[in-house]
């Protein structure tokens, strides 16, 4: 397993405000529907309805928010979300993929494009900057579920790729196809994992300088914020005495 260079999306980045708590179990509530309308209710026979219980409970989503998703997914009356990806170039010649779930799609690509256009970004077509990530199964412990070495070995048991660990977590990478066995053996072994989704990973980094970096965290902050984007990712990286300046 090579090692590869740290990279981090905007649900992981430092200094999260709780002031967003709710929009993010907005958006994990969308998920956990969506998810359980377009597969098995029962979330041992629907990996990604687990998955994304699994992130609602490791984001601290109450059980009652859980048991809501999962009843307004039984129910008549669900929006048609659509899967969409946007993809992008922001400050500094840093690239964006951005992940939504829209009833809308015209609604919700005016807003991203907007966003890109007010701080200083370009919405691309599809493809523009994708073939510079790849896409991967993603499996995140936080640094507690053991060491290094430790949580190496059981990676590489359950037929992961790549492991990244630092002082707070474990990144797990395994190919798409085989992120849900990966999963699941690794949850005999260390537990149940923070997430388990598919990632885009950059093969390279761009590090920002100062002024890039306010006018991108300006325009991941306003794509987070959107109702319809569930996550960001993206191939920057902030040196910490830049991190340090904002706050």
């Amino acid at each position: 397993m090579a090692g590869h260079s740290k990279f981090k999306n905007i649900m992981h980045r430092k200094g999260a405000q709780d002031a967003k708590r709710a929009r993010v179990f907005s958006k994990l509530s969308r998920e956990i529907t969506v998810a359980a309308k377009m597969g098995a209710p029962d979330p041992d026979h629907n990996p990604r309805l687990r998955a994304a219980i699994s992130a609602a409970k490791a984001s601290q989503m109450p059980r009652d928010n859980i048991e809501r998703a999962l009843k307004k997914a039984q129910g008549g009356d669900v929006e048609n979300y659509e899967e969409v990806r946007y993809e992008g170039f922001g400050p500094g010649g840093t690239a964006l993929i951005v992940e939504a779930l829209t009833d809308n799609r015209n609604r919700t690509a005016g807003e991203v494009r907007s966003y890109f256009s007010k701080y200083g970004g370009n919405m691309g077509a599809n493809g523009s900057v994708s073939h510079s990530f790849d896409r991967l199964g993603q499996i995140v412990y936080p640094a507690k579920a053991g060491s290094a070495d430790a949580v190496f070995e059981a990676a590489l048991e359950a037929g992961a790729d790549d492991v990244v660990s630092d002082e707070e977590t474990h990144e797990i990478y395994c190919s798409p196809d085989s992120l849900h066995e990966v999963t699941r053996v690794l949850e005999a072994k260390l537990g149940e994992p923070d997430s388990a989704k598919l990632a885009w990973r950059p093969h390279d980094m761009v590090t920002v300088d100062e002024a890039a970096a306010i006018s991108l965290m300006k325009l991941i902050d306003a794509l987070e914020d959107n109702d319809d984007v569930q996550t960001v990712w993206g191939n920057y990286e902030v040196p910490d005495d830049v991190m340090a300046k904002l706050g």
